[in-house]
C-alpha cells in the first residue's frame, strides 16, 4: 500500500488491513495528511482517501499537491470530482480532461454546480474540434447545457439527438433557437417537435425567430394576448409577408 518514505511519513504496509476503506476512515486527521503528501501513495489507497465525502479540505490540498498521484488518471478524476476539492485544485484539473471524462464529470450529482457549469463550458468551447462520435455522444447523454448547445449543431443527426436528450429543458432550448447561428432546419424541427412545439413560451420564442413557416406562424400567434403578440412582432426576425398575415389574421382582436 504506502511504503515507508525518508520524506514522509505513512504507516507501513503491514499495518494497512484488507479493506482500505475501513483503513481510511479509521485513521486520524494527522494520519490522513501524511498519507496525502506521501509520494509513495498508491492509487488504491488514494482512491480510497477520495471515496470519502467528509474529506477535509487540507487533506485534498494536500492531494492535489502530490505530483505523484496527480499522474494517475483515474485519481485526477476523482480528485476533480469530490465535493470539497478546492476551486483552484479541481478547475485546472479539468481542463486536463478528454470529452467524455469532462461529461462523466459534468453529470456526477456529488460535483459542485460551479465546477460543473465550467466543465459544460469547457466542453462546448472543444466541440468544433471532437468527432462527430463524439458530438453524438455529448448530444444523448450530455448535461442539459451540452444538449443545448448541440442543438446549433451543423450536423441535423446530432441535433436531432440532443431534442430528444431527458436533460433537456425549456430554458435551453428557447436558447438555442433565438441564437443567430440557429439554423432553419433546427427552427423547424421545435416547431414540430412532440413535446418542444406545445410549450407557450417556445412557441413565442419561434415567432421571433426566422425560419418559422407561416402555418406554424399562424398556429402559434392564436391565443397570445393582442399586446404580446405585438410586441413579439415588433421584435421578430419573420419575413415581412409572415408578419402581415398575422396581423391579418388576427386584426379583429381588441388593441391589436
Amino acid at each position: 500500500m504506502i511504503r515507508e518514505n525518508e520524506n514522509a511519513e505513512a504507516p507501513p504496509a503491514s499495518a494497512v488491513p484488507a479493506s482500505l476503506e475501513s483503513f481510511i476512515h479509521n485513521i486520524s486527521p494527522e494520519e490522513l495528511l501524511r498519507a496525502a503528501a506521501n509520494p509513495a501513495l498508491t492509487e488504491d489507497l488514494a482512491l480510497s482517501l477520495l471515496k470519502r465525502t467528509d474529506l477535509p479540505v487540507d487533506v485534498l490540498d494536500r492531494l492535489g499537491k502530490n505530483n505523484s498521484v496527480l499522474k494517475l488518471r483515474k485519481v485526477r478524476l476523482a480528485l476533480a470530482s469530490h465535493p470539497h476539492t478546492p476551486r483552484q485544485i479541481s478547475i485546472p484539473l479539468i481542463r486536463q480532461f478528454y470529452t467524455f471524462d469532462l461529461m462523466r464529470i459534468a453529470l456526477t450529482p456529488s460535483v459542485p454546480a460551479d465546477v460543473k457549469v465550467a466543465t459544460d463550458d469547457l466542453l462546448i468551447s472543444r466541440l468544433k474540434t471532437v468527432t462527430l462520435g463524439e458530438r453524438l455522444a455529448l448530444a444523448r447523454r450530455g448535461s442539459g447545457r451540452v444538449a443545448g448547445a448541440m442543438l446549433l449543431d451543423g450536423d441535423a443527426r446530432v441535433m436531432q439527438i440532443a431534442l430528444e436528450n431527458a436533460r433537456l429543458t425549456e430554458t435551453f432550448v428557447i436558447h438555442a433557437v433565438l441564437r443567430p447561428e440557429a439554423k432553419a432546419f433546427m427552427v423547424q424541427a421545435v416547431a414540430h417537435h412532440a413535446k418542444w412545439s406545445y410549450r407557450s413560451e417556445l412557441r413565442i420564442a419561434l415567432l421571433r425567430t426566422e425560419y418559422l413557416s407561416l402555418a406554424r406562424a399562424l398556429e402559434f400567434s392564436q391565443g397570445l394576448p393582442a399586446p404580446l403578440l405585438r410586441d413579439v412582432l415588433n421584435t421578430s426576425r419573420l419575413p415581412a409577408r409572415i408578419k402581415e398575415q398575422i396581423l391579418q389574421e388576427n386584426q379583429s382582436r381588441p388593441s391589436l
